[in-house]
């Protein structure tokens, strides 16, 4: 593919991941592809994904900002977590190496598509939302979940929130705002710790990561201004069969045909 052609498509899939993000989430499903269509070997691509939508992260964090003064101090024990998950996974990607990583998009991709679709059924099936405070002692089995939560984040990271979410509840928080901006103040913490890994051990290929970096900004502008006109319900199940598909794709790219 001509490399004019190929940076349109990674500007492309910057841009619908930043619209994504902002409305409905999953836009990874959309930026991640595009990464290897480019050529990118599948740890140097997730490395570069991480970063490229790296933004949505910080601003998701800074537009709660009003809800994360409310809370208790209990959140540094989040944030540790959340410092040290997000370095581990990302530590845990570059020991996996080319091969077993890429045997693992499929299921992966997969895992992350029906977190996306079921997550928030499930998590208010386990959980149900009640107008509450914050437990300032979480017990031992919810900072461990927390922590695993983190690692995921930083190895892979799709559908990382609604399992913070989840986790969050498990700890107390069923406050439906200060949960949310809890999970995107971790998620923010996550992502910074997994991209630091990243650039330290040279794993982000910055020609193409700037160039969805930059569509990934755009998309999350137009995203605001959209996602007041188009229902996010819309764009979830455009999510979910960009999911199922991409699952089935890398499935028949990696394992072949079955049978």
């Amino acid at each position: 593919m001509p490399e004019a052609l190929m940076a349109l498509l990674l500007f492309a899939a910057g841009l619908v991941a930043g619209i994504s993000n902002s409305i409905a989430g999953g836009g990874t499903f959309f930026s991640f592809p595009a990464f290897l269509a480019a050529g990118l070997p599948p740890v140097v691509a997730n490395a570069s994904n991480a970063f490229a939508v790296w933004p949505a992260n910080i601003v998701a964090a800074y537009t709660y900002r009003r809800e994360l003064a409310t809370l208790p101090v209990g959140i540094k024990a989040s944030l540790v977590n959340a410092l040290a998950g997000g370095a581990l996974g990302a530590s845990l990607l570059k020991l996996t190496g080319d091969d077993a990583f890429s045997r693992m998009i499929p299921f992966l991709i997969l895992f992350a598509t029906l977190l996306f679709a079921f997550g928030k059924r499930l998590r208010d099936l386990l959980f149900p939302l009640a107008a509450g405070g914050v437990t300032a002692h979480p017990g031992i089995a919810a900072r461990v979940f927390e922590f695993v939560v983190a690692v995921y984040g930083g190895f892979f990271g799709a559908g990382m929130g609604v399992m913070l979410m989840a986790g969050l509840l498990m700890m107390g928080v069923d406050n439906v705002q200060q949960n949310n901006a809890l999970k995107n103040l971790l998620s923010a913490v996550i992502n910074s710790a997994a991209i630091l890994v990243f650039i330290f051990s040279d794993l982000i290929s910055w020609p193409q990561t700037l160039i969805t970096f930059v569509g990934a900004i755009f998309g999350g502008l137009i995203g605001a201004s959209v996602a007041r006109k188009l229902p996010a319900v819309w764009l979830a199940r455009i999510v979910i069969a960009v999911g199922v598909s991409l699952s089935v794709y890398y499935f028949f790219e990696y394992y072949g045909p079955v049978g």
